[in-house]
């Protein structure tokens, strides 16, 4: 299911390359023959700044924020429904095969470790499922502390998920008003870039950090909630664990995709943040530092993922044979030691052991990945190109892992995929809104659109980067934030990306009605998107069954069977035996009877003539007449 969209995101991003010499606002900035001061990033001691620093982040933003964009995103949209649906249909085919269609949860028996904690209640209830008693969880003793405890738990590692991101934030900040200040031309030109991918590499490793403590406090509270059975536990623990590492992936490109640089304000009245100024966008928007971090902490949680899973199971095999060397009270012969033959049993003790939650990472790292692909891939049409790579490398890693270091595997019934299939479901939803928002809000698609149609004369971009630059007179800086540093430039104006009236008009630095005009067609198209990709997701749904035609018949077929013999079995029973004979002879010449009548339809049921055999008719004029349960 990867390959089409790798295939087109591939495609969006080439027609980025080659369409780039065309893209009209970065040739301005590039090339452009005016000089435009921009005003400073941070107060003080930042001065002002050529526009034309910025060359290289407007041409790599355009490779991602270019008229395919919105194409993308809107096939990604209905791929992930699309594949969702197709998975539904084969979860039902091979649900069928193993014979777990009638599975029920309510079958299962209770955990162990959920007995042995309600060893000492006394009271109680009989389960009408197994018409056993089992012990009741008290409600208010122990049920609701338990639920209240992992709630605030959970909260509060959302917190510091979110606290750790607003270290990053505040990081970005002091590295970018540095590197303003003392770096080098080269660097300077290139700060944004340098600290959007610093940045990136640091929340990478708080993500890796907080997984520890996020799976090992989610499975102690998920044990304290006393739940029954295994299914449950499981599905608890799942979406625990999954909303702490969607905070914790997530959260700092949810900041950049929606939050970086909406609220900065203007020159002269910064909207502040403990008096510290907000991080603003470049000239082409965030999108550029939003694929960075995505990027970086997709493909490094990939790469180390890959890395720790093939070096843990090393290390624990390493470990489990160093444990047979230097065990004492290991009885092996001396021809065996001689020759190094260990017993097979042995031997597999060196392999690491299948625990029964040992599929839990594979399925958290597919779900992440499908929330990677999905959610943000209008920001990063690569994305669905660099998942297909790693999980062909996956593939084969997983395959040498299980057959080479790890003990063979106890098999468990279960119907699906339980509450995973509900995340990807939930997940899918949200990325029609995420990338909805991230075209209309983060690029410059709805911009460009608006000059083209309402300001330009020919329907170009020419001078689109005129008319999204704001102007503003630096004597109306404050003056315990007014720049001290200029490098010896003077500078009456400056400019920044804005949407707001020039120092010498009425409503000076207020918003112009360009910027409501902009805002209204935002919420359109935001609006015209989510309702055009919601009707296709419908009908996609509504097209593709849950169950393929041929294996609904094959059930019906299955099922019919099933009653007919039960009917012939009522038939028989209610047609008796002779008073005279005795009751063992009527037993076993009823359980003959049965055995061969069962028999003769299972083998006859792949037959022609089995609507025959089971109604009583013969088959061909030569077969013996077999008596029907309509004739009985």
């Amino acid at each position: 299911m990867l390959v089409p969209a790798s295939v087109i995101g591939l495609l969006s991003f080439i027609y980025g390359c080659i369409s780039l010499s065309s893209n009209l606002p970065s040739e301005d900035i590039c090339h452009g023959n005016n000089s435009i001061d921009m005003c400073p990033l941070c107060d003080k001691i930042c001065g002002y700044w050529n526009l034309r620093e910025t060359c290289l982040h407007s041409r790599l933003t355009y490779l991602f924020d270019n008229p395919s964009t919105v194409f993308f995103a809107v096939f990604m949209s209905l791929w992930a429904t699309l594949f969702l649906e197709l998975w539904k249909k084969y979860s039902a085919e091979i649900t069928h095969r193993w014979d777990l269609t009638g599975l029920d949860a309510q079958e299962e028996h209770p955990r162990p470790q959920y007995l042995a904690r309600l060893s000492h209640i006394q009271k109680k209830s009989l389960n009408v499922i197994t018409n056993t008693l089992e012990p009741t969880v008290p409600f208010w003793s122990m049920r609701l502390p338990a639920t209240i405890l992992s709630f605030s738990v959970v909260l509060l590692l959302i917190a510091v998920a979110m606290a750790a991101v607003i270290g990053v934030i505040l990081y970005r900040m002091s590295i970018l008003t540095t590197l303003s200040v003392y770096g080098e031309s080269a660097i300077t030109s290139n700060a944004i870039l340098f600290t959007t991918a610093t940045a990136a590499c640091l929340n990478l490793c708080c993500i890796f950090l907080f997984n520890w403590l996020y799976v090992w406090l989610a499975e102690y509270l998920t044990e304290m909630e006393l739940l029954r059975t295994q299914t449950e536990f499981d599905d608890s623990l799942t979406l625990k664990i999954y909303l702490l590492q969607f905070v914790n992936y997530y959260a700092s490109i949810f900041y950049i995709a929606f939050f970086k640089g909406k609220f900065v304000g203007h020159p002269s009245t910064y909207n502040r943040l403990f008096r510290y100024r907000q991080e603003e966008c470049g000239p082409g928007g965030c999108l550029t530092e939003l694929c960075i971090q995505l990027s970086i902490i997709m493909i490094g949680k990939q790469a180390m993922n890959s890395f720790l899973e093939m070096m843990f199971p090393l290390f624990y095999k390493w470990l489990n044979t160093w444990k047979v060397r230097n065990n004492p009270d290991r009885q092996v012969k001396h021809e065996d030691t001689t020759s190094r033959k260990l017993p097979p049993w042995v031997r597999d003790y060196k392999l690491v052991e299948w625990g029964p939650r040992s599929l839990f990472p594979e399925y958290l790292e597919m779900v992440l990945q499908y929330g990677f692909v999905t959610i943000f891939v209008a920001a990063f049409p690569l994305a669905p190109f660099f998942a297909l790579v790693n999980n062909v490398f996956e593939m084969r890693l997983d395959a040498k892992k299980l057959l080479t270091m790890y003990r063979r595997p106890v098999s468990q019934r279960v119907r699906d995929i339980g509450i995973w299939y509900r995340i990807l479901d939930s997940v899918a939803k949200l990325s029609v809104i995420t990338n909805g928002f991230i075209i209309a809000f983060t690029s410059n698609f709805i911009p460009k659109i608006v000059y083209q149609l309402s300001v330009s004369e020919n329907g170009s971009l020419e001078g689109f980067l005129e008319y999204s630059l704001s102007k503003f007179n630096t004597s109306d800086f404050e003056e315990d934030m007014r720049p001290q540093d200029v490098r010896g430039r003077h500078v009456d104006v400056c400019r920044y990306p804005d949407f707001r009236e020039g120092p010498g008009e009425d409503g000076k630095y207020q918003v112009t009605s360009t910027y409501w005009r902009i805002l209204a067609a935002r919420l359109a198209f935001v609006v015209v998107f989510e309702n055009i990709v919601a009707l296709v997701m419908i009908l996609v749904r509504w097209c593709i069954p849950d169950m393929s035609p041929e294996l609904r018949d094959r059930i019906r077929r299955e099922t019919y069977i099933t009653n007919e013999i039960i009917i012939q079995q009522e038939a028989l029973r209610a047609c008796g035996r002779g008073v005279d004979e005795p009751e063992v002879v009527r037993r076993l010449s009823y359980i003959n009877e049965n055995a061969d009548r069962l028999n003769r339809v299972l083998r006859d049921s792949s037959m022609s003539n089995f609507d025959l055999e089971v109604h009583g008719s013969p088959a061909t004029p030569g077969t013996t007449l077999r008596t029907g349960p309509a004739a009985l």
